[in-house]
């Protein structure tokens, strides 16, 4: 069956395990970073798909099929289940405009593998790219640059509440001063008051 399949599959450690295009049943391109019997899980899987627009993921073991289909070309991945999904629709959005860039309403009427040639290193050039760049996961970058942003906003704060301690000290010492020289004032009249009389 296709769950047994899926468990007796040997994987890498790459996020993006494999991918394809396709219109409706006709694989128009596939990449695959192993081995593997993906092909024929796959078409298994794409006879399940319907052709209205849809965003989907389906669960198999510890695997994870994406797709997403948009005017009848589906866009698949499949993916260990621990990554991020995240990163696997963004994936799909990269090879979605990458693939309609390059071959727009073509695609509508290609044959079986018409793009692998030409689009089949890009796709794979792009699995590669999603599997091991931190940059593809925006929403991790994005968050190391609040959490950097965070951390010199809490230095500045420390540097201030460092700087506020030491205004509070200098205020507190003029108090000091400006008391003493008040006793001062007050004691120097009254030394003057005493001399005077005298």
């Amino acid at each position: 069956t296709l769950l047994w399949r899926l468990r007796h599959i040997h994987i890498s450690a790459m996020p993006v395990i494999y991918a394809l295009v396709a219109r409706n049943k006709t694989v128009l391109v596939d990449q695959q970073a192993r081995s593997g019997n993906f092909p024929t899980i796959t078409r298994m899987l794409l006879a399940r798909i319907g052709p209205e627009d849809q965003k989907m993921s389906y669960v198999y073991d510890t695997h994870v099929f994406h797709y997403v289909v948009e005017n009848n070309i589906t866009y698949l991945c499949l993916t260990d289940e621990a990554e991020k999904r995240r990163i696997a629709f963004a994936f799909l959005d990269d090879i979605k405009e990458r693939f309609l860039a390059t071959y727009g309403s073509r695609a509508q009427t290609a044959i079986a593998y018409a793009m692998n040639g030409e689009f089949g290193p890009i796709l794979q050039e792009r699995m590669q790219y999603f599997s091991t760049n931190p940059e593809a996961d925006k929403f991790a970058a994005v968050r190391g640059k609040i959490d950097d942003v965070k951390g010199i906003m809490v230095q500045n704060i420390e540097k201030v509440l460092a700087r506020g301690e030491k205004i509070e000290l200098l205020v507190d010492k003029s108090d000091a001063l400006n008391r003493s020289a008040a006793k001062f004032e007050k004691s120097s009249n009254k030394l003057k008051n005493q001399m005077w009389w005298r």
